[in-house]
């Protein structure tokens, strides 16, 4: 069965020589969540700009529900749901109304298209405010409205570019969980893209992580985190030390691999993490590079960023503190 979703070796250079794509390939399947992980920089949107018709590639291939985005974009217009970084809601006009005006641009007729909004409104807890302008909700309820403008048309294919920038934890997690029955009750294809690694480690059934734009791994976040064999052992210094000594000191600890020294972090592979510790903070002692601190933890998202793209994620990661509701 094909893909509802399938892009190959995708490029895309802007002016000044930026390489934003640099071979991407991805598919997606019906009813299948992909996240697509990166830093803000990775070139997530410009995936989703192409997938959506809004940029062509300057080279590569892509198709979403079959229909190539370059010979046939307005069948695939037609049959897919966006929800980009901004909202597209008309911050003058009540929630209802502009899931009217949704329905009645996709050509519904008067009374789907009221069914259609009365369900929507039900579905995304936006009832007692449908008559309010859109102006005065909250950044949660905004983002409700966007995800039910993009499904007004019932989509086959849905693109969520990153739907849950800024919004406070409680906000967030109620559209993760929104998210989540589409992809099951709809059985949509959701191409979720996000900077967020708790959000692509709740929601992706599987992951593509990209980096400088390409795909540098893929799998589900289980299988990503499971190719790390044994803990993580993390440690870190006031001030970036020099790598030499850093180096020679753990590279001749037994049970200690995969070494990453990124500015004042230093993370690596232990066996046996808890009993590494104290051997790693005596090594690097003696050396005269000792550490502030060192922690042990089981493999995360972050660590299999940092095995392929040679670099910690969360120093790219934008702080999630605040944010609107």
């Amino acid at each position: 069965m094909a893909h509802a979703i399938e892009a190959d070796g995708l490029v895309k250079t802007y002016p000044g020589d930026v390489r934003a794509l640099d071979g991407l390939s991805i598919t997606v399947g019906q009813g299948e969540i992909l996240g697509v992980l990166g830093p803000n920089g990775a070139g997530k949107s410009t995936t989703v700009k192409i997938l959506t018709t809004l940029i062509r590639p300057d080279a590569g291939t892509a198709a979403v529900a079959g229909h190539d985005v370059l010979r046939r974009p307005d069948r695939v217009r037609r049959i897919i749901g966006v929800v980009s970084q901004k909202s597209g809601a008309d911050p003058e006009a009540s929630g209802r109304d502009n899931l009217i005006l949704q329905g009645r641009l996709y050509g519904l007729s008067g009374t789907r298209t009221r069914r259609r909004t009365a369900e929507l409104l039900a579905r995304f807890d936006l009832d007692d405010a449908a008559s309010r302008p859109v102006k005065t909700y909250s950044g949660g309820m905004r983002r409700r409205l966007d995800v039910a403008l993009g499904l007004v048309h019932r989509p086959q294919v849905l693109f969520l570019d990153e739907p849950t920038t800024g919004l406070a934890p409680e906000a967030r997690a109620a559209l993760w969980a929104e998210i989540a029955r589409l992809a099951g009750d709809e059985a949509l294809a959701i191409l979720l893209t996000t900077h967020y690694l708790e959000e692509a480690d709740r929601l992706a059934r599987r992951l593509a992580i990209v980096d400088r734009g390409r795909v540098v791994a893929e799998g589900t976040p289980d299988a990503l985190k499971g190719e790390l064999r044994g803990d993580a052992v993390h440690v870190e210094w006031r001030e970036p030390p020099p790598e030499p000594p850093v180096r020679d000191a753990l590279g001749r600890l037994p049970g200690v691999r995969e070494i990453v020294l990124d500015g004042p972090r230093l993370s690596a592979r232990a066996d046996d993490g808890a009993s590494a510790v104290p051997a790693v903070l005596a090594a690097l002692d003696q050396a005269g590079v000792p550490a502030a601190a060192a922690t042990v933890a089981r493999p995360s998202l972050d660590d299999v960023y940092l095995r392929y793209a040679g670099r910690r994620f969360t120093r790219h990661e934008p702080s999630t503190a605040g944010g609107a509701r």
